[in-house]
């Protein structure tokens, strides 16, 4: 192609405006365009699998401490200990779980007046809370020896693995709301409060009855506030009988 004359600005206007380069000398060369990565995205890391034995060896991991307090109001002091012995589920993990249960609104601190803060393994403190491997479980209980089951023992908020990693059958509920229900109805017994009962056939289970036990019409419910005012039902406990040992050495 050859240009003469005056006509050579108007071109090159042309030409650049279609996308094409001029090269001047010393000049780059124009980037590449560039290309949608053909790359496939990174896969999510995988969940570790959760193994324990039947009985653990009664030595502890603690949690660290937390900055600050959740809720308002005089603060109780809580450790975090997990089992050694139990795999797949790390004392920071499991103490987030804790503490985004006690720090919910619908919680322990719903009503204003207390909150809780966790420390460290040597700080001063109102009440542990452990997950541990059934047969340690018994030990730390001291009640009917059942491997199954969760307690609170004095200062001692027992959390079973088996029941943290399998629920209990017919639940009706997720796994996670399980797990709420454990803290709360545990943490609830470290708190004064005692055993209570259905209210109503369909109605929400009080987080004090005993849901691990059977639901006896209710519905399961994980947390003591509800729209804001305590939920409760009468006082008292089911005479079930104790359910079947949890003999499976694994979670």
């Amino acid at each position: 192609m050859i240009i003469r004359g005056p006509v050579v600005p108007a071109v090159l206007a042309v030409l650049l405006l279609a996308g094409c380069g001029v090269m001047t000398s010393g000049s780059a060369s124009p980037a590449p365009a560039s290309r949608p990565s053909s790359a496939a995205p990174p896969s999510p890391a995988p969940r570790l699998k959760v193994t324990y034995p039947r009985a653990g060896g009664g030595t502890f991991t603690s949690a660290e401490a937390e900055p600050e307090a959740a809720g308002q109001g005089g603060a109780l002091r809580y450790r975090v200990l997990v089992e050694k012995d139990i795999t797949g589920i790390s004392p920071a993990a499991f103490a987030a779980t804790v503490a985004a249960t006690l720090g919910d609104p619908r919680g322990w601190t719903a009503g204003g007046g207390r909150s809780f803060r966790r420390v460290g393994v040597r700080d001063a403190r109102d009440f542990t809370i452990y997950l541990v491997t059934p047969g340690t479980r018994d030990t730390l209980c001291q009640d009917v020896p059942d491997g199954y089951t969760s307690c609170r023992n004095g200062d001692r908020v027992v959390l079973n693995v088996a029941r943290w990693v399998k629920g209990v059958p017919g639940y009706g509920a997720p796994l996670a709301a399980y797990r709420q229900y454990m803290v709360n109805h545990e943490v609830g017994h470290r708190l004064g409060q005692g055993h209570e009962m259905c209210p109503g056939k369909g109605r929400p289970a009080p987080v004090m009855q005993q849901q691990t036990l059977g639901m006896h019409g209710c519905r399961p419910q994980p947390w003591p506030y509800r729209d804001g005012r305590r939920y409760s039902g009468p006082s008292g406990q089911y005479d079930d009988p104790m359910p079947p040992r949890d003999r499976g050495s694994a979670g």
